[in-house]
């Protein structure tokens, strides 16, 4: 590792070490680099976005002051998920009940009537599941990671996961039938 290579070109791991060796710099790299991708997980996690924001950063306090406690074993990204996700779930346990997600914060302007109705729908029924099988899906089916990778985000087994993601799957199609899956509910004949 180059000490006069751009932090941009280093890798997250490499960050890490250069963080926790003193670099006053490599951290805020780490930070601009997942900011916006730990904020999706917090929102999706809490359903609040002033929550998910305050959440983020109790993350990044941690994860900053314990980078000691990274190990190199999963990607950064990984490690960063799991503080993210207990961050949001110690909040959301303290603060029971939040308030609902508002209907304007989902319609970004580009999408179609159709597609926010769809997404209002798709986030009530999340916000219906049972938390482990919300956190399953978010991590997996929306964040894209691996069932090995959300396994080690949430502590839990590969199995776990897996099984999980199924049942709330399943949970998820009875309660938004077939019109969000863009199927028409059959007519009644005339």
């Amino acid at each position: 590792m180059a000490e006069d290579q751009p932090l941009r070109e280093v890798s997250d791991r490499d960050l890490m070490a250069r963080h926790c060796a003193g670099d006053p710099d490599a951290f805020g790299e780490i930070f601009r680099r997942h900011r916006d991708r730990m904020w999706a997980l917090a929102l999706r996690t809490t359903r609040n976005p002033e929550l998910a924001a305050d959440c983020v950063q109790e993350a990044f306090i941690s994860a900053f002051r314990r980078a000691d406690s990274y190990r190199g074993d999963a990607a950064v990204t990984t490690w960063l998920h799991r503080i993210v996700v207990n961050a949001c779930l110690d909040r959301l346990r303290r603060d029971r009940p939040t308030t609902t997600l508002p209907e304007r914060e989902l319609a970004d302007g580009r999408d179609a009537h159709g597609q926010v109705e769809t997404r209002l729908d798709v986030r009530e029924a999340l916000g219906r599941l049972p938390e482990g099988q919300r956190l399953a899906l978010v991590l997996v089916d929306m964040h894209g990671l691996s069932v090995a990778e959300a396994a080690a985000v949430l502590g839990v087994a590969e199995g776990t996961v897996k099984s999980r993601c199924a049942r709330g799957r399943t949970a998820l199609a009875v309660m938004l039938g077939p019109s969000v899956a863009g199927v028409a509910e059959p007519s009644e004949p005339s």
